[in-house]
C-alpha cells in the first residue's frame, strides 16, 4: 500500500517520461521484434539458447503486435524479467518457510543486486553487439530516453497484470516503477 501511495505522488513524473519522447527525433530504426520477450521465452537446450514464442503479447491484439518497433522495446522485457527472477526466487524461499520474516529486508537487497548486475551486464554486451548496427540510436542520450521510455511501459504493463493475475507480485512492479521515477544520479 505504502508503495501503491509513492507512485501516485509520482504520477507527473511517470508522465513526464513519457513526454520525453516527444522532445527529440530518435534516430533509429524500427523492426519487427518479439514483442514478448522475457526470461521464459529463453530456453537452454544445453549448448545454445533458443529464443521461442514469437507471436507477441498475446493479450494485445494482432494489429499491434505487427507493428514495427524499436528492438529495445524487447531489451527492456528482458530486463525487467530479471527482477521478477529475483523477487520469484525470494518468495518462493518466504513461502516454503527457508527465510524468517524478520530476514527478508537483507535478502531483498541482495535480490535487488543480483537484479541490477544482470541487468548491467547483460545491457552491456547488448549495446556491444548492438553500437555498430544502424537499428539503435546513435546518440547515448536518445538510447536512454527510449530505454528508459519502454522500462517503464513494461513496468506499468506488468502493475496491471499483476492486480488482475497476482495482487501478491505487484510490489515486483512497483518498485520497479518507483525505481524508474527516480531522478537519475
Amino acid at each position: 500500500k505504502e508503495e501503491a501511495e509513492q507512485l501516485l505522488e509520482h504520477e507527473a513524473d511517470a508522465l513526464q517520461h513519457f513526454r520525453a519522447i516527444l522532445d527529440r527525433k530518435i534516430s533509429a530504426m524500427r523492426i519487427r521484434c518479439h514483442g514478448d520477450y522475457h526470461l521464459g521465452q529463453v530456453l537452454y537446450t544445453g549448448k545454445d539458447f533458443v529464443i521461442i514464442d514469437f507471436e507477441g503479447e498475446p493479450a494485445h491484439p494482432l494489429s499491434e503486435r505487427r507493428l514495427k518497433r524499436s528492438p529495445l522495446r524487447d531489451l527492456a522485457g528482458m530486463l525487467r524479467s530479471f527482477d521478477y527472477a529475483a523477487y520469484v526466487g525470494l518468495f518462493a524461499q518466504e513461502s516454503s518457510g527457508l527465510v524468517r520474516a524478520e530476514d527478508l529486508g537483507y535478502l531483498e537487497l541482495w535480490a535487488r543486486s543480483w537484479s541490477l548486475w544482470v541487468c548491467v551486464t547483460f545491457l552491456k554486451a547488448y549495446l556491444q553487439v548492438m553500437v555498430q548496427t544502424p537499428i539503435l540510436p546513435r546518440d547515448p542520450g536518445e538510447l536512454r530516453v527510449l530505454l528508459d521510455l519502454y522500462l517503464l511501459e513494461k513496468a506499468i504493463y506488468e502493475l496491471g497484470y499483476e492486480l488482475n493475475n497476482r495482487p501478491n507480485w505487484t510490489k515486483i512492479p512497483l518498485r520497479g516503477i518507483l525505481k524508474l521515477l527516480e531522478p537519475a544520479t
